[in-house]
């Protein structure tokens, strides 16, 4: 039977996902006219939007989470508990989950 007793539970490993404290959301917020971007390498999403915002001209910033795992919990707190890319930042501190480019064109212009 399982147990949620803290003397009998199973210690965490160390660097395990879930033990990853997020980051403050103020250190992905973005300036003004430009947007962070969370992606991972094997993302075909992540790779569409990226080149579609070279293409425009908007700037933004990358963070892989296989790169950078310490931003995975503020992904999963944007997305309803869910690792879902790419997650994009906006200046004004929300966030949007695989938009097109329009809408990041739109919500930058706002």
């Amino acid at each position: 039977m399982p147990t949620s007793d803290p003397e009998t539970a199973a210690p965490q490993a160390a660097g395990a996902p879930d033990a990853v404290e997020a980051p403050a959301a103020a250190s992905v917020t973005p300036q003004e006219g430009s947007v962070t971007m969370f992606t991972t390498g094997w993302c075909g999403y992540c790779a569409r939007l990226k080149s579609q915002l070279t293409r425009a001209g908007v700037p933004f910033t990358e963070i892989d989470l296989e790169a950078a795992p310490e931003h995975i919990g503020f992904v999963e707190e944007v997305n309803g508990g869910n690792r879902t890319v790419p997650t994009v930042v906006f200046p004004d501190g929300t966030s949007a989950t695989n938009p097109s480019l329009a809408e990041v064109r739109e919500r930058l212009a706002a």
